[in-house]
Protein backbone atom coordinates (compact mmCIF):
# COMPACT_ATOMS: atom_id res chain seq x y z
CA UNK A 1 0.00 0.00 0.00
CA UNK A 2 1.05 3.56 -0.67
CA UNK A 3 -0.06 6.55 1.37
CA UNK A 4 0.39 10.26 0.76
CA UNK A 5 -0.21 12.36 3.86
CA UNK A 6 -0.48 16.13 3.55
CA UNK A 7 -0.13 18.73 6.27
CA UNK A 8 0.22 22.48 6.65
CA UNK A 9 -3.07 23.86 5.41
CA UNK A 10 -5.13 26.41 7.28
CA UNK A 11 -6.50 29.93 7.38
CA UNK A 12 -4.23 32.85 6.48
CA UNK A 13 -4.72 36.51 5.71
CA UNK A 14 -4.07 37.91 2.23
CA UNK A 15 -0.37 38.50 1.78
CA UNK A 16 0.51 35.78 4.25
CA UNK A 17 2.41 32.53 3.82
CA UNK A 18 1.85 28.82 4.33
CA UNK A 19 4.00 25.77 3.80
CA UNK A 20 2.43 22.49 2.74
CA UNK A 21 4.13 19.13 3.18
CA UNK A 22 3.31 15.75 1.70
CA UNK A 23 5.04 12.54 2.75
CA UNK A 24 4.75 9.35 0.72
CA UNK A 25 5.09 6.05 2.54
CA UNK A 26 4.57 2.35 1.99
CA UNK A 27 5.73 0.05 -0.76
CA UNK A 28 7.75 2.52 -2.86
CA UNK A 29 10.69 1.68 -5.12
CA UNK A 30 11.12 5.06 -6.78
CA UNK A 31 9.20 8.29 -7.27
CA UNK A 32 9.27 10.17 -10.55
CA UNK A 33 7.17 13.32 -10.42
CA UNK A 34 5.61 14.84 -7.32
CA UNK A 35 3.22 17.72 -7.49
CA UNK A 36 0.50 19.82 -5.98
CA UNK A 37 -2.95 20.35 -7.44
CA UNK A 38 -5.83 22.42 -6.12
CA UNK A 39 -9.57 22.47 -6.50
CA UNK A 40 -11.74 25.43 -5.61
CA UNK A 41 -15.52 25.07 -5.16
CA UNK A 42 -17.25 24.76 -8.51
CA UNK A 43 -13.98 24.52 -10.42
CA UNK A 44 -11.92 21.71 -11.90
CA UNK A 45 -8.78 20.42 -10.24
CA UNK A 46 -5.74 22.23 -11.62
CA UNK A 47 -2.00 21.75 -11.47
CA UNK A 48 -0.26 24.23 -9.17
CA UNK A 49 3.34 23.00 -9.31
CA UNK A 50 5.30 19.85 -10.08
CA UNK A 51 8.87 18.68 -9.56
CA UNK A 52 10.79 15.87 -11.20
CA UNK A 53 13.16 13.48 -9.52
CA UNK A 54 16.09 15.55 -10.76
CA UNK A 55 14.66 18.80 -9.47
CA UNK A 56 13.12 20.27 -12.61
CA UNK A 57 10.03 22.33 -11.77
CA UNK A 58 6.86 23.53 -13.46
CA UNK A 59 4.40 26.14 -12.15
CA UNK A 60 0.97 27.41 -13.07
CA UNK A 61 1.14 30.97 -14.37
CA UNK A 62 -1.09 32.13 -11.52
CA UNK A 63 1.43 31.12 -8.84
CA UNK A 64 4.72 31.74 -10.66
CA UNK A 65 7.00 33.86 -8.49
CA UNK A 66 4.89 33.36 -5.35
CA UNK A 67 5.00 29.59 -4.77
CA UNK A 68 8.05 27.35 -4.57
CA UNK A 69 7.97 23.56 -4.82
CA UNK A 70 10.79 21.42 -3.44
CA UNK A 71 11.35 17.80 -2.47
CA UNK A 72 13.47 15.67 -0.19
CA UNK A 73 14.08 12.42 -2.04
CA UNK A 74 15.50 10.70 1.04
CA UNK A 75 12.23 11.33 2.88
CA UNK A 76 9.89 10.88 -0.13
CA UNK A 77 8.47 14.27 0.77
CA UNK A 78 7.39 17.23 -1.32
CA UNK A 79 6.86 20.76 -0.07
CA UNK A 80 5.00 23.80 -1.34
CA UNK A 81 6.03 27.16 0.06
CA UNK A 82 3.24 29.63 -0.64
CA UNK A 83 3.95 33.34 -0.24
CA UNK A 84 1.94 36.47 -1.01
CA UNK A 85 -1.25 34.46 -0.80
CA UNK A 86 -4.39 35.82 -2.42
CA UNK A 87 -8.07 35.03 -1.79
CA UNK A 88 -8.17 33.30 -5.18
CA UNK A 89 -5.63 30.76 -3.85
CA UNK A 90 -8.37 29.41 -1.58
CA UNK A 91 -8.91 25.75 -2.43
CA UNK A 92 -8.33 22.19 -1.31
CA UNK A 93 -4.73 21.33 -2.17
CA UNK A 94 -3.91 17.77 -3.18
CA UNK A 95 -0.55 16.08 -3.32
CA UNK A 96 0.20 13.76 -6.24
CA UNK A 97 3.06 11.33 -6.75
CA UNK A 98 3.92 9.25 -9.80
CA UNK A 99 5.82 6.25 -8.51
CA UNK A 100 6.52 2.55 -8.93
CA UNK A 101 6.46 -0.11 -6.27
CA UNK A 102 9.23 -2.29 -7.70
CA UNK A 103 11.95 -2.28 -10.35
CA UNK A 104 9.67 -4.11 -12.79
CA UNK A 105 6.35 -2.41 -12.07
CA UNK A 106 4.80 0.43 -14.04
CA UNK A 107 4.62 3.99 -12.78
CA UNK A 108 1.25 4.87 -11.26
CA UNK A 109 -0.25 8.04 -9.85
CA UNK A 110 -1.34 8.38 -6.23
CA UNK A 111 -3.23 11.14 -4.44
CA UNK A 112 -3.31 12.49 -0.94
CA UNK A 113 -6.53 13.21 0.89
CA UNK A 114 -6.29 16.97 0.44
CA UNK A 115 -5.72 19.89 2.79
CA UNK A 116 -7.80 23.06 2.93
CA UNK A 117 -6.13 26.41 2.34
CA UNK A 118 -8.28 29.47 3.00
CA UNK A 119 -7.04 32.99 2.32
CA UNK A 120 -9.31 35.53 3.92
CA UNK A 121 -9.24 38.62 6.10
Amino acid sequence: QVQLVESGGGLVQPGGSLRLSCAASGSIFSINFMGWYRQAPGKERELVAAIGSGGSTNYADSVQGRFTISRDNAKNTVYLQMNSLKPEDTAVYYCNAVLRKSRTSHYEGYWGQGTQVTVSS
